[in-house]
């Protein structure tokens, strides 16, 4: 296939922060219709000064591809490296029409940009350590997709780091932050990016040195975000392939951490005050948990939300009407029952806030009720405040609630009861740590309940060490102790469940919802990755 080739080069500046400026990187000074510093533009390619697309600042660069031919169609600046400095390139591209795609150059050719995510920015970033002293070329390099017409613009914004806000990418008013990484012996393998609550990459990073450290600045505004982090090879970062370990730091805070992980994981987080409408300020209500790991972290968390005002067991009625209505699937304002849920379809039934409450029920469908996720049974009954604390109590289908009665969560294997919307009662699957009858709920509420019972292992540490031995399911469930909690088989499946169905923007709003009925919060709904700082990956 032709390439319509465009290198776009810029010199790198060596620094102790590890950044580099690139000149005029916004591309906000132009003189007679040329973008000054960039000292070399040959005729296979056109730039003209736009306003009208602009990532940030005034003006970008329109770049119009109008030849294969990629020996005329350089656009550069020439500087120098030093050897050994770690040096972070990244640009922000925006794709009109879908018959090129970009990709980056940093000494070398690196990821490309997707030519069919049309009319919005994407960012390629790549970071780079000089082995030795010189000139590199930075910059970007245009290949024809089918439907290529002869003459495509894309616009280019925001180089950087860039010289037009000093030894820094530009300043950020928002939340600063930055990803740290210790690669291991693969780095080539490494990959990370951060999307937010449209699924759009907001910022990524590939291309590492083997067994090299990186600070990696990050800017991001008021949003909710998922970060992953991907090795191609499947055997993660550490610890038989070296010693690699990564976090992710925002406002002071880390939001991610972790080393020894297979293909991928990832982390959600949220920056600045929640979307449910809240007035809580996350960083001071959690300010004595910072810099805290481990159980040290869990005794912390728990001091902040012991204490909280049990509202009684019949007060949970009052906020399933106010609080626990269908705004996020057929948004129908009825209640959202996570046992009769169906995320990708029409329910079998639905249930009315307040007329629908059980109740007497004889099958699906007659009424709604209250499901102890965290059977009452285990904590020794009608017990406050955890018979009535709201962050681990569900509305649920009451004869679904019946089925699943006191039994364990799991992975069923062999099914002997299945709900309307494919949750399961029946004998424990193979190979997960247990033999027994477990309830599996279906996968769009797995993180939702692994998270409640990371809540009632840290807001009633003080006395779960004692409700082992209350029931013949907690025996199986609950370890005995105050600081891991849960029997390893349990445990390893909440923290599975909990990664693999991050937090939701229904969570989230019945986190602030929660903290509104009662005072206190979910931490592992506030910050998924106190999960992995306490127990570990």
């Amino acid at each position: 296939m032709k390439k319509a080739g465009l290198i776009l080069c810029a010199t790198l500046f060596a620094s102790h922060t590890a950044y580099a400026n690139v000149e005029n990187g916004s591309f906000e000074n132009w003189t007679a219709g040329a973008p000054e510093s960039w000292t070399t533009i040959d005729p296979g390619i056109s730039l003209t000064q736009s306003a009208s697309q602009v990532k940030s600042g005034s003006s970008s660069a329109a770049i119009s591809v109008n030849t294969g031919s990629q020996s005329s169609t350089d656009f550069r600046q020439s500087v120098n490296v030093v050897a050994g400095q770690p040096y972070l390139a990244s640009v922000w591209v925006r794709h009109t029409e879908g018959g090129i795609k970009a990709r980056l150059y940093v000494n070398g050719y690196r990821d490309y940009s997707t030519a069919s995510l049309l009319n919005q920015w994407q960012q390629l970033s790549y970071s780079y350590t000089p082995s030795v002293s010189g000139s590199i070329e930075v910059g970007l390099r245009f290949y024809d997709e089918s439907g290529f017409d002869g003459s495509e613009i894309v616009y280019v914004d925001d180089f950087e780091p860039n010289s037009d806000s000093g030894s820094a990418p530009t300043n950020c008013n928002s939340n600063s932050g930055s990803f740290e990484l210790v690669t291991d012996n693969y780095a080539n393998e490494t990959s990370w990016q951060i999307t937010n609550s449209q699924s759009v990459v907001v910022a990524s990073g590939s291309g590492y040195a083997n067994n090299t450290g990186y600070s990696e600045p990050l800017c991001l505004d008021d949003e909710s975000y998922v970060f992953t982090i991907n090795d191609s090879y499947g055997d993660g970062i550490c610890c038989n392939v070296g010693t690699g370990q990564y976090s992710l730091v925002f406002n002071g805070v880390t939001l991610a951490t972790g080393s020894d992980f297979a293909t991928s994981e990832s982390s959600s987080f949220t920056l600045g005050t929640t979307s449910g409408g809240g007035s809580a300020d996350l960083s001071a209500y959690y300010a004595s948990a910072q810099g805290l790991t481990g159980y040290s972290l869990k005794s912390s968390l728990y001091n902040i939300i012991k204490g909280h005002a049990s509202q009684g067991y019949g007060a949970l009625w009052t906020f399933y009407n106010a609080n626990g209505r269908d705004e996020y699937y057929e948004n129908d304002g009825s209640i959202l029952d996570i046992y009769s849920e169906n995320p990708s379809g029409t329910e079998s039934y639905t249930y009315t806030a307040v007329s629908d409450q059980c109740g007497n029920y004889a099958g699906e469908g007659s009424c709604y009720n209250r499901e102890h996720s965290f059977p009452r049974s285990w904590f020794g009954g009608a017990v406050e405040p955890m018979n009535s604390d709201v962050h681990h109590i569900f509305a649920t289908d009451g004869y679904v609630n019946s089925k699943r009665g006191s039994y364990p969560y799991g992975v069923v294997g062999s099914a002997t009861f299945t709900s309307t919307n494919g949750s399961r009662l029946g004998s424990a699957s193979v190979g997960i740590g247990f033999t027994g009858t477990v309830f599996e709920p279906i996968d769009e509420f797995k993180g939702d309940i692994a998270r409640a019972y990371f809540y009632m292992a840290t807001r009633y540490q003080n006395v779960i060490g004692g409700w082992q031995g209350n029931s013949t399911s907690s025996n199986a469930v609950l370890d005995g102790s105050s600081d891991q909690v849960f029997e390893s088989w349990t445990l390893n499946l909440l923290k599975s469940w909990h990664q693999q169905d991050p937090v939701s923007q229904k969570e989230l709003d019945r986190n602030e919802a929660a903290y509104s009925h009662q005072g206190n919060r979910n931490p592992f709904v506030d910050y998924p990755q106190f999960v992995s700082e306490i127990w570990g990956q």
